[in-house]
């Protein structure tokens, strides 16, 4: 899940956080971003921006993102070859359905100036990212898992474009926001290891990836993209606002889903399984 609306490619963290006294562990991560969301975390920021809301809210989940072993291999260019092959085909397939749900958000945005951001996000995800995507992944074995969508990729695309297509405009957008703004956040400190990576190495493959990341168009498009949501919070009624925060919570739960099933990965069940168990 890359943030789309620069012309560079933009995908890419580490402790041990607390919740009710206990430790955040590994094998409790898919029940964590599966229940704990935006509710009970305490707020860091106090700004009157609706957006800094947003990002307090998710504070358990994006420190738990933070320690991702994925994220951590990734910055360290130890990750595996075959998974980060396999982390690319994804992404690829998330970029097109995230292409379709910024299409649909500028199709509905309030005015043509906020529409024409949107779309050429869109275009960005469809045309640009998708090419180097693409580059990459002729250039390394394939993974032989990624043709089709992972339960998580195709859980977070569908929920997505369904947001952008049915909920109000202020709700999709808040849902499209942390695929910019996570990876803008990720890939700040992830450039910072990549540096040392490329001192020694400069044709590493992860640690180029990673350092596109400090690119500052990339990192214009995400300020632009809170400034619209903290428009439309603005003008929205208090229940939407309590509906884009609870989408911009299910959206970081997807965000770190994806990076962790990238390298934990959570096949389909087999159809052969299904039929023997019926």
């Amino acid at each position: 899940m890359e943030a789309t609306a620069s012309a560079s490619l933009a995908p890419y963290w580490h402790g041990v956080p607390r919740y009710g006294g206990a430790e955040i562990r590994p094998a409790n991560l898919m029940q964590l971003a599966l229940t704990k969301g935006c509710h009970g975390v305490s707020h860091t920021l106090s700004t009157d921006r609706f957006t800094d809301a947003l990002w307090d809210s998710t504070e358990i989940l994006r420190a738990e993102i933070e320690r991702l072993e994925f994220l951590e291999q990734l910055g360290s260019g130890t990750l595996p070859l075959d998974v980060f092959a396999y982390y690319l085909e994804q992404d690829a397939l998330y970029l097109a359905g995230y292409s379709k749900a910024l299409a649909l958000l500028a199709s509905r945005a309030p005015d043509p100036a906020t529409a024409a951001f949107w779309a050429s996000s869109a275009h960005t995800a469809a045309v640009v990212e998708t090419g180097l995507h693409s580059g990459i992944l002729a250039t390394i074995e394939p993974s032989g898992e990624g043709g089709e969508h992972s339960p998580t990729c195709l859980g977070y695309v569908s929920y997505l474009i369904a947001t952008a297509a049915t909920a109000p405009y202020p709700v999709a957008a808040a849902a499209i926001l942390p695929c910019f703004w996570i990876y803008a956040d990720v890939g700040a400190r992830l450039a910072r290891e990549a540096a040392d990576v490329l001192s020694i190495d400069p044709e590493h493959p992860y640690a180029q990836w990673v350092a596109t990341y400090e690119d500052e168009e990339f990192q214009s498009s995400v300020r632009t993209a809170r400034e619209l949501i903290d428009v439309a919070a603005a003008g929205a009624t208090e229940g939407e606002r309590a509906e884009m925060s609870h989408a911009f919570g299910i959206a970081t739960r997807y965000e770190l889903l994806f990076w962790d099933t990238a390298l934990n990965r959570r096949p389909w069940p087999a159809l052969a399984t299904i039929e023997g168990a019926s």
